[in-house]
């Protein structure tokens, strides 16, 4: 299990991460979704003793990541966004390499090297040169490079960064497997990526952490506040808006550009549990406003996960 509480980490003035918390669970594929520059591998490198942080812990199966690195480290397999392989080697010798590092036993080297390649499907490339490899197929190595010492996690970085369509799939498909019987931890930008390859999703925004749960939770989530679209014609933005938000359960109302010509459009956005479709619709009757629309905003992933990591 690992546990992250009140995380932070400082490059001078700078906060990259801003007193983030929470738990994975052993057998769980968790992804950590955010935009670039979010924290997302701050966070990765911390998480695998690469990097200190400013203050806050992090404990993985019982050991903190200060006092026992190196207990930490084996525990996990680490894949980062710049997956570091030295091109001029075989994949065997490379892995043979990675593997005496990782301290796997003479004795089970070739073991660990063939179970390794079978599960990353590179078996019949062992004796290639990494530099002639696809990118596909370079990730693959990377991943069974992190796999060689057989550890209980994963830290994948943006695993699919820079592949095609086709190579996406097969990483995301063997993500999947690995996940069978390993926690991984999976960091990317990209939302239909945590989608199709993690059962829980955790999203960091300038450093902190604004949303965690599966996909159905966070949908529910949103399900609770409400959002109203105004569309109004013939009437003073700013006397509509402030009427709009002295309604009791708006929490705010705001003035959005409207695509038809002498309409306005205010976006009202109402308390958790709030339903204010009858208040406006009243107020737009007893003030006499030309009301040319009036429709609830319902948000999918997309749109939360928009809403959540920008101003919107």
């Amino acid at each position: 299990m690992i546990e992250v509480r009140d995380l932070t980490k400082s490059y001078d003035d700078f906060k990259a991460l801003k007193g983030i918390s929470f738990t994975v669970q052993p057998g769980e594929i968790v992804g950590f979704l955010g935009p670039n520059g979010a924290g997302k591998t701050t966070t990765m490198k911390i998480l695998t003793s690469y990097m200190p942080q400013s203050s806050g812990t992090v404990t993985v199966n019982g050991h903190d990541i200060n006092d026992d690195p190196l207990k930490v480290r084996a525990l996990m397999g680490y894949l980062p966004e710049a997956n570091p392989l030295y091109t001029d080697m075989l994949v065997y010798d490379y892995l043979r390499h990675v593997a005496t590092v990782r301290g796997v036993p003479k004795g089970k080297l070739e073991e660990r090297i063939r179970a390794a390649c079978e599960m990353c499907g590179i078996l019949p490339r062992v004796g290639q040169r990494i530099g002639t490899l696809s990118k596909g197929f370079k990730q693959r190595v990377g991943l069974a490079a992190a796999l060689i010492h057989d550890p209980e996690i994963l830290i994948l970085d943006e695993p699919t960064s820079g592949l095609d369509p086709n190579q996406i799939v097969e990483i995301r498909n063997l993500i999947k497997r690995l996940g069978e019987n390993r926690t991984i931890i999976l960091s990317t930008h990209n939302l239909p990526e945590v989608m199709a390859t993690c059962n829980r999703m955790l999203i960091i925004h300038d450093g902190q952490l604004v949303a965690d749960g599966t996909a159905a939770d966070l949908e529910k989530r949103e399900s609770a506040s409400q959002r109203l679209r105004v569309l109004l014609r013939g009437v003073d933005a700013e006397a509509a808006r402030a009427a709009l938000a002295a309604l009791d359960g708006v929490h705010e109302a705001l003035v959005r550009p409207a695509a038809e010509p002498d309409a306005t459009q205010l976006e009202v956005r109402a308390d958790e549990g709030a339903d204010v479709r009858s208040a406006v619709y009243r107020l737009v009757v007893d003030q006499g406003w030309d009301l040319l629309g009036l429709e609830r905003e319902v948000l999918d992933l997309e749109g939360l996960f928009r809403k959540l990591t920008r101003e919107i």
